[in-house]
């Protein structure tokens, strides 16, 4: 899974983000676990450089925080997404690079307060934008919005 748009200069927080989700949607495709995931992305993928582009250096602690949390949250996660899905249609339809997505900012959204619900959005719509050019931006705002009213009332103005 590659990124269309480069995030060069992105801050380590937000390359961390961004490499949660690659390495989600690895996991999912290639059934790898959480623990090798994270070993070979801080030992081989951080401020690395593949086929001539020089890679981010991320936040490893947050990295792998959006990681673990996003997996051991997956069972809370999906059935929130399902619901947001139109009558009929499966999680699985969603394509996985959308899934994973939508699985670390659902994570970050109820499990980490001290990040402003806004940050979360704007983070992972950026993401999503780097990805897909179509609807799914949209959709991933959509859902992650809905995400911050459920979770964080206190946090979210009307």
């Amino acid at each position: 899974m590659t990124s269309s748009k480069n995030r060069e200069g992105a801050p380590p927080r937000s390359a961390a983000r961004l490499a949660a989700v690659q390495a989600l949607y690895q996991m999912e495709t290639a059934g790898q676990g959480v623990e090798a995931t994270i070993r070979e992305f801080q030992d081989h993928r951080f401020g690395s450089e593949i086929e001539g582009v020089q890679l981010q250096e991320a936040d490893k602690t947050f990295f792998a925080d959006i990681l673990r949390g996003a997996v051991e949250a997956q069972n809370r996660l999906d059935p929130y997404l399902q619901r947001q899905l139109t009558t009929g249609w499966k999680l699985s339809r969603l394509d996985a690079t959308a899934r994973a997505i939508l699985r670390a900012g659902l994570y970050e959204m109820i499990r980490r307060p001290d990040i402003p619900y806004k940050v979360v959005i704007n983070e992972y719509v950026d993401i999503a934008k780097a990805f897909f050019e179509g609807d799914e931006p949209g959709f991933i705002n959509a859902v992650l919005d809905a995400a911050s009213k459920e979770a964080r009332g206190d946090e979210v103005t009307v």
